[in-house]
């Protein structure tokens, strides 16, 4: 006995409803892959403070990662940073002794997939109100790079940090918290001085525009997910309504 019209139909918007389920369980995934975002906390301190910063690098990738370069923005002082066991540090520095990058770099196998990794530093900030931007370059196993270099929006956003007299109080007290653990660290940053001073060519330029992963942004795959979960709404309810034509 052959298919009737009903059974077909009804066959079809079942199909097309659990293929539009699918593709929206996809998209879901990839829009909370590429939200994973290299990120620079505080997003916002006081003029003047020695504040300590948090550089966190999340893995994006099925893959481990094994160096990470960041370029300190322009007016910001770097001053000290936290020892991470199994990650070995190189700072890039200007004529003037001015820090102008640092590099993590993993001496065993590094972040792997489903992981992340957090860096702090000790910095003083410009005096004046500004706006930092941090340029942050994650490196693979594989040899491929992400550049978190773009504007926000973007699909490789850099972190911001804005330096403002307008700061809560809690800031402007880890502020202090900072300057207060820099300078009963002397001792410690006495023995960086020796890699403060080591120009690190790798840091300065840390990746080739070239070799960045690209990828669609998260506004795309947002709007992606969102067509895809009308679609198997609709296709849910056809299917409803066809089989209960057929019953």
């Amino acid at each position: 006995m052959f298919p009737t019209t009903r059974s077909l139909g009804s066959r079809f918007w079942r199909y097309a409803a659990g293929s539009a389920i699918t593709w929206m369980l996809i998209l879901t995934f990839f829009t909370g892959t590429v939200s994973a975002h290299v990120t620079v906390k505080p997003s916002q301190s006081t003029p003047g403070a020695w504040e300590t910063y948090s550089l966190k690098v999340p893995v994006e990738k099925d893959l481990n990662t094994v160096k990470v370069a960041l370029k300190i923005p322009e007016g910001l002082a770097f001053k000290q940073y936290r020892p991470v066991p199994e990650w070995s540090v190189e700072l890039a520095t200007a004529e003037d002794g001015t820090v102008t990058a640092v590099t993590w770099t993993a001496e065993g196998e590094g972040v792997g997939p489903g992981e992340y990794q957090q860096f702090d530093f000790v910095a003083q900030n410009p005096d004046a109100s500004a706006e930092l931007a941090w340029d942050a370059f994650q490196y693979y196993s594989d040899g491929s790079v992400v550049e978190w270099t773009g504007a926000e929006g973007s699909d490789r956003p850099h972190s911001l940090t804005v330096v403002s007299t307008e700061g809560s109080a809690g800031q402007v007290d880890g502020a202090a918290e900072g300057h207060d653990h820099a300078s009963s660290n002397e001792g410690a940053a006495a023995d960086n001085a020796e890699a403060s001073t080591t120009p690190a060519a790798d840091a300065s330029h840390p990746a080739p525009s070239g070799n960045s992963s690209g990828s669609t942004t998260g506004t795309t795959a947002l709007v992606l997910s969102a067509c895809a979960l009308l679609v198997a709404l609709a296709a849910l309810g056809l299917a409803l309504r066809a089989r209960r034509k057929s019953a």
